[in-house]
């Protein structure tokens, strides 16, 4: 028997926001594949903040498709910089260029955030964060990439605010749940407006 609300997610991160802030919840990642939903939205010139929303939904309908009855949490989150949309690093030379692309410049951090029942969206949002990377030296990338390891593959910037990530930065404007990739404050609205939280 699946519980009353589901996270399509498998992130540790946002699982634990969710943990931290009292919810009891189960989850359930979605099977979806995020590079063949995203082509064509790609091609017709989606924003980026759109392409968050159109795969939150997605996520959220996946396992709510799977799931009858249960209330689905759905999320994902793009950066951009300008008209280019950064992926997860497949490998440290990728991760290495894309902080150097990001070197002295500010990107979006879009997060977008849907929830589902029986198919259907109930509702959903997207938030973004404005974050100024500061100016690095080449030498200095690769020494942070060599401390950090593999963790600079699980983010799409290849950085962790919550880390050693904070020192790449000179300003942040935004909230920090839609850093982490779960906009916590209007995930909470919603599910108080739609009775799944005690009000």
């Amino acid at each position: 028997m699946p519980a009353d609300l589901i996270l399509a997610s498998a992130s540790p991160f946002r699982r634990t926001l969710l943990e931290n802030a009292g919810i009891t919840f189960e989850v359930q990642a979605a099977e979806i594949d995020e590079r063949v939903a995203e082509a064509p939205l790609l091609e017709s010139g989606a924003l980026p903040e759109d392409i968050a929303l159109v795969l939150a939904q997605a996520k959220a309908l996946d396992v709510s498709e799977r799931f009858p009855g249960a209330l689905v949490i759905g999320c994902d989150q793009t950066l951009s910089l300008g008209d280019a949309v950064f992926h997860k690093p497949a490998d440290m030379q990728t991760a290495r260029e894309h902080l150097l692309k990001l070197s002295g410049k500010t990107h979006q951090l879009n997060s977008g955030i849907a929830l589902a029942r029986n198919g259907e969206i109930c509702w959903s949002q997207v938030e973004t964060a404005y974050l100024t990377m500061r100016r690095l030296d080449p030498g200095f990338i690769g020494r942070h990439l060599a401390r950090v390891g593999d963790k600079a593959l699980t983010s799409v910037g290849a950085y962790q605010l919550e880390g050693e990530g904070i020192q790449l930065f000179e300003k942040i404007r935004g909230d920090y749940f839609t850093i982490i990739g779960l906009p916590m404050l209007p995930l909470l609205a919603a599910l108080r407006s739609l009775e799944a939280l005690d009000v």
